[in-house]
């Protein structure tokens, strides 16, 4: 290659690293895969007996649970960090100063102090006991409504109906099938922000993530997408420009978060080994969402290349038009799966494909380690494209193909269920027909992860 080609290809692969950089003007909801991952979680899990039908587990605190383990939990995580360093591509050590060690400590206060330290989650994550209210479509019992600022370190959603929790009591008998469908949901309530060490935070200085590998630092929410966003399957060149895209750490926290569900329910902790795999489930269901599988889906790689040769010229504008589109899309199509399956727990029949995907347990796979990658982030990836289409084609222009509008900041009250069901049923037949291939992924993925959990105990 000349010096004149090779010179032209950095620049152009500088320019599309810019433009992926670009994501971190994404508002900080695109960070979130599904909206309300319960949702997903409870039709899905119906559909496999031998779990929905496992008796209740007395709930436990957390603090409870590591000191009844003691010290058998240092060597389940010592092992869990050689496989990390041994299989999760460019995995970020653990420091060793943050290993995992109950030896002078002097209550579960101090214990629980160093396990978030040692699993590298924010340390002011609530984890509080808790279910969300009716979480598997069943009336909650009497239970105490619980304030969302008990459960997420977050501004409440309001996107969830006013007072979605409930709490639990220490001892309170819970069904594992309401406690993974919670705790599903649970990772986007606080536990990864804030992890990197340009995020301005003491755990970000101390965890060795280094700093935020894409997203906007500065946006609390949006510091959690390297943990939720896997982009396994983009372009060679993509990878050649950007490189710090394959920094995505979702395959880490579903193995660790699985290990610790299989150990807890060895040790007969039931109760935290459901959540533990609920919070598993969380980033495997993550990486069945289209747009957390794909950087900019609907945009190719020979059109990066162009809009940044644009770019570098000095005119941005097909750059940043670009990144916005897709940034509604990606909320326009949360919204819509919200919304859809909220609407189908008043009422299943208008969203009966999508119920019936959520179960269809007919063609589940085999879980295994590679299940995440190249099961459910590949399958996403491939329809990304194709979803985007749909997208621009059904929903209304000014929300997925006006440049100058931002859904996330005008979002509040649009309900694109009921937008279309009135106005397009056509259009909402489409998107139902769009999504539910994406949520059968989601359940059977789901699905394969429960019954490898189980098969462990």
């Amino acid at each position: 290659m000349g010096a004149a080609a090779g010179g032209l290809l950095r620049r152009l692969a500088g320019g599309l690293r810019r433009t992926v950089l670009a994501l971190g003007l994404l508002v900080p909801a695109a960070a979130l895969a599904w909206s309300n991952h319960a949702l997903i979680s409870a039709p899905a899990l119906r559909a496999l007996p031998e779990f929905a039908a496992l008796p209740a587990l007395p709930a436990e605190p957390l603090e409870a649970f590591l000191v009844a383990q003691g010290a058998r939990l240092e060597q389940v995580l010592d092992q869990e960090e050689v496989w990390a360093r041994a299989h999760v591509h460019a995995y970020a050590a653990r420091p060793d100063a943050l290993r995992y060690r109950v030896a002078g400590a002097a209550d579960g206060a101090e214990l629980r102090r160093r396990f978030v330290a040692a699993v590298r989650i924010a340390p002011d994550a609530r984890l509080a006991l808790f279910v969300q209210r009716g979480a598997i479509g069943e009336p909650d019992s009497g239970r105490a409504p619980l304030a969302a600022r008990e459960v997420t370190t977050l501004p409440h959603d309001s996107t969830l109906e006013a007072t979605p929790f409930v709490a639990l009591r220490a001892g309170e008998p819970v069904r594992p099938l309401e406690i993974v469908t919670s705790a599903s949901d649970e990772p986007d309530y606080g536990l990864d922000i804030g992890l990197w060490s340009d995020n301005g935070t003491p755990q970000g200085r101390a965890y060795g993530f280094g700093p935020q590998p894409f997203g906007n630092p500065a946006l609390a929410f949006g510091t959690q997408a390297p943990f939720h966003m896997g982009f396994f399957h983009e372009s060679r060149i993509v990878y050649l420009a950007a490189g710090f895209l394959e920094r995505t750490y979702p395959e880490y926290r579903i193995h660790l978060w699985k290990t610790l569900a299989e150990h807890a329910l060895r040790s007969g902790h039931g109760y935290w080994g459901w959540r533990f795999a609920g919070w598993a489930m969380h980033y495997l269901q993550d990486l069945a969402q289209p747009y957390h599988a794909r950087v900019l889906p609907g945009v190719g790689t020979v059109r990066m290349l162009w809009i940044n040769t644009l770019h570098l010229a000095g005119w941005p504008r097909l750059r940043d038009e670009a990144v916005t589109l897709v940034s509604n899309r990606h909320l326009a199509f949360e919204n819509f799966q919200r919304t859809v399956l909220w609407a189908a727990r008043r009422d299943p029949a208008p969203a009966a494909a999508l119920s019936e995907a959520l179960g269809d347990a007919a063609a589940d796979p085999k879980y295994d380690d590679d299940s995440a990658r190249s099961g459910a982030a590949r399958r996403a990836a491939a329809a990304a494209d194709a979803l985007d289409a749909t997208l621009a084609a059904t929903l209304p222009a000014r929300y997925v193909s006006d440049p100058g509008f931002e859904f996330g900041a005008a979002e509040q009250g649009i309900d694109l269920e009921v937008q279309l069901a009135r106005g397009n049923p056509a259009g909402r037949a489409a998107l139902v027909r769009a999504l539910a291939p994406r949520l059968a992924d989601a359940g059977a993925y789901s699905r394969a992860l429960v019954r490898s959990v189980l098969a462990t105990r």
